[in-house]
């Protein structure tokens, strides 16, 4: 992967030609962001001032009012007495056959319905709370990299030619970087407003306290084409819903664990200066990035000319994130099924057309994609799914759920669940430890 990044080169004419260049590109980014703004029906103060005045590294504003604008374009249908009532229905037989099906016991709050912009609502502060720490590593690093920059400059004697100060620089990246990223997650959002069928329909913990939650016009867009009677359909969502509320709800750790490896990742983010100067340059002479062009910067960040290395650190907390994403997503997929048994006539079409669509078009998969580089791989959901079940055949579905309040399975276990189980049990007769 290609480093993040500018910085001057060590040759003092380069380096003052490179400054200039740099002060284009911070200027760039200015008139870019203000440009993007303009577009999503936004009126920004001064990039500047908004550098000097914030504090936030993940801007909230400027995330609900991306997403919200996006949901705007969509439309958002008002929720209705039938909305509520079918809501109610679906969410009462779902607690009843999953009684059935999982150890966890249902959460004793109403199930809640959800128009998309009470859904983008009910769910920001947990997408902030999980997103922030990659933005918070993103601004360290620039720091760091600035830092560095102004003593390697001292050391070797030498005054570096900035023609703005280097806090002004730092602060511009830093609040650039934090609204691209903000302005990137709040059009996710819209974007999952759109289809999420529940407020845990992205298999993440984005509601505190833990609250089952569908989205009644979705479900349908969804039911749009099947074959398939509205009402199994929306009920095969509230016992996915509900099921997931239950396991987040019952393993509040599952929530630390999470958000800790996008921290790991967010803090494993280093940035290689003697990289900076030469991608930044070569990017310039290419034309991919271009003072001339608004679009240049744009089209350059998503070719990958700013995206960090990836440290093993960083790597591993990608797997770990993987892993348990495929591990709960699995996991509801076997309970949702057990709890069905024979009850929905239509339960194989619905979990085919499920997993169909979560592999090709599931936009909390571009997010990750996009912000870490991380793709759950449908294959692993599918071969937690078989985990789960074979360890339930096997044991149990007390013995089954047990496994979420100790040790998790990585990705290699889920090919061999009895080895696994057998790694995790404590002997009788302890005389030989």
């Amino acid at each position: 992967m290609t480093p993040f990044g500018f910085g001057p080169d060590q040759n003092a004419e380069e380096n003052s030609d490179g400054s200039e260049k740099f002060a284009a590109m911070l200027e760039e980014m200015q008139k870019q962001m203000k440009e993007q703004f303009e577009k999503l029906g936004m009126n920004p103060a001064g990039f500047i001032n908004a550098a000097q005045m914030s504090s936030e590294p993940l801007p909230r504003k400027t995330v609900r009012d991306t997403a919200k604008k996006f949901v705007s374009s969509q439309g958002s249908l008002p929720i209705g007495n039938s909305d509520t009532s079918v809501v109610a229905q679906a969410s009462s037989i779902a607690q009843l056959w999953l009684n059935e099906a999982t150890y966890f016991p249902a959460l004793s709050s109403a199930t809640k319905t959800l128009s998309r912009n009470d859904w983008v609502d009910e769910t920001l502060e947990g997408w902030h709370t999980t997103i922030e720490p990659l933005a918070l590593g993103l601004s360290e690093a620039i720091s760091g990299l600035l830092r560095d920059a102004q003593e390697r400059d001292s050391s070797d004697g030498e005054d570096a030619q900035f023609p703005i100060p280097v806090e002004t620089i730092a602060s511009l990246l830093r609040t650039f970087i934090g609204t691209l990223i903000a302005t990137q997650l709040g059009q996710s959002i819209g974007a999952l407003a759109t289809s999420v069928t529940g407020a845990h329909d992205v298999g993440l913990p984005l509601t505190e306290p833990v609250i089952a939650s569908l989205v009644p016009e979705n479900i349908a867009q969804w039911a749009l084409d099947l074959e398939i009677p509205k009402s199994e359909v929306t009920l095969f969502h509230a016992l996915r819903e509900e099921a997931v509320a239950r396991l987040f709800h019952s393993n509040p750790w599952l929530v630390s664990y999470m958000r800790t490896a996008i921290s790991d990742y967010g803090k494993g983010i280093r940035i290689d200066i003697d990289e900076i100067q030469r991608h930044a340059q070569e990017a310039m002479e290419s034309g991919s990035i271009d003072p001339n062009n608004p679009e240049s910067l744009s089209i350059a960040i998503g070719e990958g000319f700013f995206t960090p290395e990836e440290s093993p650190t960083q790597r591993e907390a990608l797997d770990k994130l993987e892993t348990v994403l495929a591990l709960i997503d699995g996991w509801t997929d076997e309970v949702t099924t057990l709890a069905v048994d024979n009850r929905l006539p239509s339960i194989s079409a619905l979990r085919e057309t499920f997993r169909r669509r979560r592999a090709t078009s599931a936009p909390s998969a571009q997010l990750f994609k996009s912000l870490f580089g991380l793709e759950v791989s449908p294959r692993l959901t599918r071969e937690a799914s078989v985990f789960w079940s074979s360890v339930r055949e096997k044991n149990g579905i007390d013995a089954r759920d047990r496994i979420w309040s100790s040790l998790l399975p990585t990705a290699d276990d889920l090919h061999d669940p009895e080895s696994f189980m057998k790694s995790t049990q404590v002997p009788d007769d302890l005389s030989s430890l």
